[in-house]
């Protein structure tokens, strides 16, 4: 009997360890989930469009209106960048992903911002916005803490702002059309206030159509940065009549996403220098 009973307490004990263990591991991976719901991650610019919309990989036929320069957009998933080979290979501006909401920074992006900058290109950086997680002003101010600010030198395109698609939940982030276009006047702002420069807003017509829609007149300050994987950039958000960057495909002859600047190379040194 009592052999019995040490081995039923045994059984009870590894049945008890075993729960514990079990109900331990999903308290860490609720946890785990809940962290990355709430805190930024490390998203490349056009990730939710393609997974939303569609993307296109090669660098096939694209046609756009009158002449235009090529260029790309990178994030740490490019890591260590071949600069010069990028450039000889055509490219003549490179934007840069340096933060996103207000808890990740870009660990390449010095050398992708300083080596595009070397290599001859025109270069920028972007903020991937998480409108759910603080206010415009805020993201804007931790953008520009870190990478996102602007020069008068002639190479230096003033930063980007990219709306689209949440990673981690609804669409929209939560916010109403106009809730939306609030935060990212918020944003626009702010960074205009400390640079004198309005940011480049990035996006797709159909996420701008259901997340903002009518609500703000953008097109009267921002240029617009339209992502479109496909041979036209298609019709364009509202009230915006003409583009100034077009992202027409992820993969291609260079490194990250593929762009084109809406015009000759002299319009985009232009534009870098002053385009308000």
């Amino acid at each position: 009997m009592n052999q019995l009973s040490a081995h039923d307490l045994t059984g009870v004990h590894m049945k008890r360890t075993i729960l514990l263990c079990l109900t331990t591991a999903a308290v860490a991976l609720t946890s785990a989930t809940t962290a990355n719901a709430s805190t930024a991650g490390d998203h490349a610019m056009g990730s939710q469009i393609a997974k939303h919309e569609g993307r296109q990989t090669t660098n096939g036929a694209v046609r756009a209106a009158g002449e235009t320069v090529p260029g790309m957009d990178v994030s740490s998933f490019q890591g260590n960048v071949d600069w010069q080979a990028a450039y000889n290979a055509g490219a003549r501006f490179a934007i840069i992903k340096a933060t996103e909401s207000t808890g990740y920074t870009n660990p390449y992006f010095t050398q992708q911002y300083n080596g595009s900058y070397n290599a001859g290109m025109i270069r920028g950086a972007y903020h991937f916005a998480l409108p759910s997680e603080s206010s415009g002003a805020t993201q804007a101010n931790y953008f520009l803490a870190n990478g996102g600010g602007w020069s008068a030198d002639g190479k230096t395109l003033p930063g980007a702002v990219d709306m689209e698609y949440n990673p981690y939940g609804p669409t929209c982030y939560g916010l109403s059309q106009a809730s939306m276009a609030a935060w990212i006047r918020d944003f626009s702002d702010t960074y205009y206030a400390r640079t004198s420069k309005r940011p480049v807003i990035y996006t797709s017509t159909t996420w701008w159509s259901q997340c903002v829609g009518t609500q703000g007149a953008f097109a009267d300050t921002n240029a617009l940065w339209i992502a479109n994987y496909a041979s036209t950039p298609g019709p364009l958000p509202y009230n915006w009549t003409y583009y100034t960057f077009w992202q027409h495909a992820d993969g291609g002859r260079f490194p990250g996403d593929q762009d084109l600047f809406n015009g000759p190379y002299s319009q985009l040194q232009a534009f870098a220098r002053n385009h308000d």
